[in-house]
């Protein structure tokens, strides 16, 4: 009887989905405290709006830029240990040649295949750098124009949780109508955008929704409160 193929589904995506995360979940929470405050503040959800829409710009090009430079740091520093690494290897080729033996020991090899691997490894002095990066540094190379994928991927995010608590604000007049609208569909969004989280990075989803909802439900609640008691 033939066998059943293993196939291995591991998830590949991280850095972008690190970047929806962070962009998503901000999105969700600032704008929604934001309209939630002014709720408690003011009658008038033109004024919600305007200023919501404001914040939501101004946080997607915010953190869209924080995405870019973090990329581009992670980049640099990639490049800069990579050079020190070239230098070494040219430099002092026996203390890396035992740093490969360290390391090739601590993944259980025994003495003499260690010694079998090192020479194999040390021959190609592109493979020995690429190992060490890896093995060594535990360092992978970045992604070609990540800086860029990141800021767009963040900013867009922000943008798309952005909107969702608005969206009751530009349908109704009436900041009493539009704000427990917002509620309902901003926690529905977080309670969805949890599991989903969760799914993809192997937390329980249910366990994510709520600790998404909770962080979300927090920072608004916080934000009304504040705008209540200055405009008491």
């Amino acid at each position: 009887m033939p066998a059943t193929p293993h196939i291995e589904k591991h998830f590949l995506a991280s850095a972008a989905v690190r970047d929806v995360v962070i962009g998503m979940a901000d999105g969700l929470t600032v704008p929604f405290a934001l309209a939630a405050g002014l709720s408690g503040a003011v009658s008038s959800t033109s004024i919600i709006t305007t200023a919501g829409l404001a914040e939501v710009a101004a946080g997607a090009i915010a953190m869209g830029l924080g995405g870019y430079l973090a990329a581009r740091t992670d980049l640099e520093h990639y490049r800069s240990e990579y050079r020190r690494e070239q230098m070494e290897i040219d430099l002092v080729p026996e203390t890396e040649r035992a740093e490969v033996r360290k390391i090739l020991r601590e993944q259980g090899l025994d003495a003499a295949l260690t010694e079998t691997v090192t020479a194999a490894l040390t021959r190609d002095r592109q493979r020995w750098l690429n190992f060490m990066m890896r093995f060594e540094l535990s360092l992978e190379e970045p992604e070609a124009g990540r800086e860029v994928k990141s800021a767009l991927t963040i900013g867009a995010a922000y943008v798309v949780g952005g909107l969702i608590p608005l969206t009751p604000y530009f349908l109704s007049n009436a900041v009493s109508q539009a704000l427990p609208l917002s509620i309902a569909l901003t926690l529905t969004a977080l309670c969805l955008f949890g599991g989903v989280k969760g799914q993809i990075t192997g937390v329980p989803p249910l366990k994510s929704a709520l600790q998404t909802a909770i962080v979300g439900t927090l920072a608004a609640a916080a934000a009304y409160a504040i705008a209540r008691m200055v405009g008491a």
